[in-house]
């Protein structure tokens, strides 16, 4: 690839005083134009309809650099669990915030236990940093092909992630998030890392090809989240390509704020939450605070629905699902 365009822009970026301060060239129209040019005529619509797409957008995409440490307090208030991380990506911001060095994020690896917030805290970031934000469930994953893209030979071939998120976005740097990669394992054709063992290097992301587009691309500045429940199931040569971070559940005082704070931004999101108390009774925010994170926004769903059909204003805590069983399990919902 050859060198990215370092023209600075002043159009400043919508969330917490990051601006966008300059222009990156993410591929080469010539590239694309000799590719366009080789295909047979009426064959492969699909391949032909990705460089079109390719040359209508153009290579310049914007790349975001922060003109100033960002208003992080919140975070470390809502994430109290994520300190660390949320430490280690402050002291990455603050090396390049007032020089004309890009913005460089270490790819990160979030361990800990399902619902304890690592997915929330990967969104949280791509919001912080006011870039675009790609997602990959490797649970989910039924191809080897998701993240680098499937030879175009193949019927219903498409490219990958992280191609489609560079080419149809906006930003040359977004948060790309690849959820429970210790579950990529599995009967695949293919190795749905492969394409990490490149990604994840700066100097081959500079060059990445996207097995379908068959066109080089500058990944190089995307900023990779990983979450994981158990570091046992990811290879050796991921981890050594990334920083790695265990994440505990929150302790019963910081998971009670949390509690609150959710039924707070729950109760102002909706009209109906007009119809309900400031704040709910410590009875029920000891039940909420017993639970994971992720489970509480159900929790409290459900807490919210039974008081409305009981003519209450408040939650007690028969109104949670198994409420007061002793050892609190998933509270009736499939993982």
């Amino acid at each position: 690839m050859s060198a990215p365009s370092t023209d600075l822009v002043t159009v400043p970026a919508p969330h917490r005083g990051i601006p966008i301060a300059q222009m990156r060239t993410v591929y080469r129209l010539g590239d694309v134009e000799k590719r366009l040019d080789k295909l047979p005529p009426k064959e492969h619509e699909g391949l032909r309809a990705t460089y079109e797409r390719m040359l209508e957008k153009g290579p310049e995409r914007f790349q975001v650099k922060p003109g100033g440490l960002p208003v992080m307090d919140p975070l470390y208030e809502e994430l109290p669990n994520f300190h660390a991380v949320l430490d280690d990506l402050r002291r990455q911001l603050a090396l390049c915030h007032d020089s004309r060095d890009a913005l460089e994020i270490t790819p990160m690896l979030l361990l800990g236990p399902p619902g304890v917030g690592k997915t929330h805290f990967a969104r949280e970031v791509a919001k912080l940093l006011a870039t675009g934000y790609g997602f990959l469930s490797m649970s989910s994953l039924t191809a080897g092909w998701l993240l680098g893209g499937a030879s175009s030979q193949w019927k219903g071939a498409r490219p990958g992630k992280v191609f489609e998120t560079l080419v149809d976005g906006e930003y040359a740097n977004p948060v790309m998030v690849v959820d429970e990669i210790d579950k990529a394992g599995g009967e695949h054709a293919y190795d749905p890392l492969g394409a990490l063992y490149s990604l994840l290097e700066h100097d081959t992301a500079q060059a990445f090809t996207d097995e379908f587009a068959e066109v080089a691309i500058d990944a190089s500045q995307v900023i990779w989240v990983a979450t994981a429940n158990d570091a046992r199931g990811i290879p050796e040569p991921i981890l050594n390509r990334m920083n790695v971070y265990e994440v505990a559940m929150p302790e019963p005082e910081a998971a009670r704020r949390i509690a609150l704070r959710l039924y707070q931004a729950i109760r102002g999101e909706h009209h109906w939450g007009e119809r309900f108390v400031p704040a709910p009774s410590e009875a029920v925010l000891a039940l909420l605070a017993a639970l994971a994170p992720r489970e509480m926004r159900r929790a409290w769903m459900t807490g919210f629905g039974n008081a409305k059909l009981a003519g209450r204003d408040h939650i007690q805590p028969a109104d949670l699902p198994e409420a007061g069983g002793g050892k609190r399990k998933p509270i009736g919902f499939m993982q």
